[in-house]
């Protein structure tokens, strides 16, 4: 039987893959960016991200995947989840997570970015 929460996002984000690998493997992000579950690594797939068993507000799994792509990363988003109360709308509570998810994947991509326009090609980190 399929999840009632089952989405899915990708974001690019011009940076380093391992910069972005170790910024998602700091448990202290995945309980900034999900402070209503608690996450537990599944597996740590080192430069292509981390999955995670998801319980509390859902239960199922949630991961980030790094897939490298041109001069950045697409960061792919998945989230497999039922609500743990039965009184739960999943169609609310998939928009607050997308919503969620985001806002913060585009705080994350304008800080690692510092301001790059579109098109213009990253700068080599500064030695």
């Amino acid at each position: 039987m399929a999840p009632a929460i089952d989405l899915m996002d990708d974001t690019f984000v011009v940076a380093e893959r391992a910069e972005l690998a170790a910024y998602v493997r700091d448990p202290a992000v995945a309980r900034a960016w999900w402070p209503r579950l608690t996450l537990a690594v599944h597996q740590d797939r080192g430069l292509e991200g981390v999955r995670w068993t998801v319980a509390g507000e859902l239960t199922g799994s949630t991961e980030l995947w790094l897939e490298r792509w041109g001069d950045g990363v697409v960061v792919h988003w998945f989230l497999r989840a039922d609500p743990a109360s039965p009184r739960a709308r999943p169609d609310r509570l998939a928009r607050r997570y997308t919503v969620a998810f985001k806002a913060r994947i585009h705080e994350l991509k304008d800080r690692l970015e510092h301001g790059r326009p579109a098109g213009v090609p990253r700068l080599p980190p500064a030695r």
